[in-house]
């Protein structure tokens, strides 16, 4: 029996060449789409948390953290599901005081240092060791449906967890917010980070559900991954 995924959606701010940097992005409209969706959960690369924090790696250890209370189990707002491996983030007070998400779940691995593993827990922050040396995405999707009853994800990262995800074939939707800017460069940090296909076999076929044009001249383009049965 296949095991049951949560629906996953990547929801991101581009540019018309597919860069996700370099150039101003309204956050204001970015969460205002976002909030249309009934969501369970948000999946965050932890660079996209410490982007968002405004933190270098370097800075982690020196962030202290204090005792998290424990959350009301009838909040409605999403979970926040950060993989962090390495034990990178440190600062899970700051988070829950933005108040957008109800409660946070780390995902980690054998390889994760037993040291963070006591931070969490001396934290109250809830965590599952999944993977050897990096965190299995496809088991962790599984447990997130299994055991916290999340239906419907939404994926706010960089190329690379975008990449992982989209490689293993984990993803359901795609939705861009489209600027009218065209940034160029030789190295662009793109939707889209993974290792050259070797074939035409891994290009993935989409399918369009919505396109909207939004204020100052920015399209959403919304597009169903299209999954073949072999």
């Amino acid at each position: 029996m296949s095991p049951i995924l949560p629906k996953v959606i990547i929801f991101d701010n581009i540019s018309l060449d597919g860069r996700i940097d370099g150039f101003n992005i309204d956050t204001e409209l970015y969460h205002q789409v976002a909030s249309e969706w009934s969501l369970d959960a948000v999946l965050m690369s932890s660079n996209t948390l410490l982007k968002r924090f405004h933190l270098k790696n370097d800075d982690i250890n020196e962030v202290t953290d204090s005792k998290l209370s424990q959350t009301n189990e009838n909040d409605n707002r999403p979970l926040l599901v950060v993989p962090d491996s390495r034990g990178m983030i440190r600062i899970w007070n700051n988070v829950l005081e933005t108040s957008f998400f109800r409660d946070i779940l780390v995902l980690c691995s054998r390889s994760t240092p037993q040291e963070y593993l006591d931070f969490l827990e001396e934290r109250y922050i809830k965590y599952m060791v999944i993977g050897y040396d990096k965190v299995n995405l496809g088991t962790a999707l599984e447990e997130l449906n299994l055991q916290f009853g999340v239906k419907n994800l939404r994926v706010e990262s960089g190329g690379r967890l975008n990449g992982a995800l989209l490689r293993d074939d984990l993803v359901d939707e795609v939705c861009v917010l489209i600027y009218p800017n065209l940034i160029g460069g030789i190295s662009p940090d793109s939707l889209y980070t993974a290792p050259d296909l070797s074939s035409k076999e891994g290009v993935l076929d989409l399918k369009l559900l919505k396109v909207e044009k939004l204020k100052n001249e920015i399209i959403m383009l919304r597009y169903r991954i299209m999954k073949y049965q072999f």
